[in-house]
């Protein structure tokens, strides 16, 4: 990977998103590439980041200081929702400014900063700003993570149609294999996901991400 922020995105809720960014940046670490995770709206916390302490979990690292000191969690809401949302709940207004700047100073620290998102590409972060639409202002490459449950190629396809209309940049699909679902699917959807990827982003590529014991 070269050096820079890549925006991590799943197809849906509970795709294994934040378990991904995880194994990802562990790979990247017995590697010796000098990485660092972050959260772009964490929701259903109030004092930290429970995706920032999954990844370390996973890393097999400590906190790090740009944890504790929030670098890596700008902005965190209570309420478990999309964060357009959990803001109003909170009464709290989404700094889009905070995460910017967050992520340019981990830059400036890391060669790779992994950027997960809340929820899928199509989540609004502002009643008036879309996922999507913050990715295409920062220009970030994506990184889409999906699986071979059933149900996960019609929203897969949607993702990529949504990334290709947007003139977006596809880094690479991570396949959750985990949990365990039906074999003939597993594979089926592997490859039809990989015939699209070729067809549509030849410069992109699927990783499979292994069952992770947590």
């Amino acid at each position: 990977m070269m050096k820079g922020i890549y925006f991590i995105s799943g197809i849906d809720t509970n795709i294994g998103k934040s378990i991904a960014t995880g194994w990802l940046a562990k790979q990247l670490l017995n590697q010796h590439v000098k990485v660092i995770t972050q959260k772009l709206v964490q929701t259903g916390n109030k004092e930290y980041s429970e995706d920032i302490e999954l990844h370390r979990k996973i890393m097999k690292i400590e906190m790090l200081p740009e944890d504790i000191s929030k670098l890596t969690a700008p902005v965190i809401y209570s309420y478990p929702s999309s964060p357009h949302l959990a803001a109003k709940i909170d009464k709290k207004e989404l700094d889009i400014d905070a995460i910017t700047l967050s992520s340019r100073i981990l830059k400036e620290r890391y060669d790779i900063v992994l950027l997960e998102g809340a929820g899928g590409l199509m989540v609004p972060l502002t009643p008036d700003l879309l996922t999507i639409d913050y990715i295409s202002q920062q220009n970030y490459p994506i990184i889409l993570v999906t699986s071979g449950r059933l149900g996960s190629i019609n929203h897969t396809f949607l993702s990529l149609e949504a990334i290709k209309n947007r003139n977006l940049k596809l880094h690479s699909v991570i396949y959750n294999l985990s949990p365990h679902a039906d074999e003939i699917i597993v594979q089926d959807s592997l490859n039809i996901i990989n015939q699209y990827i070729r067809k549509n982003f030849p410069e992109a590529f699927i990783m499979q991400m292994p069952e992770i014991t947590i």
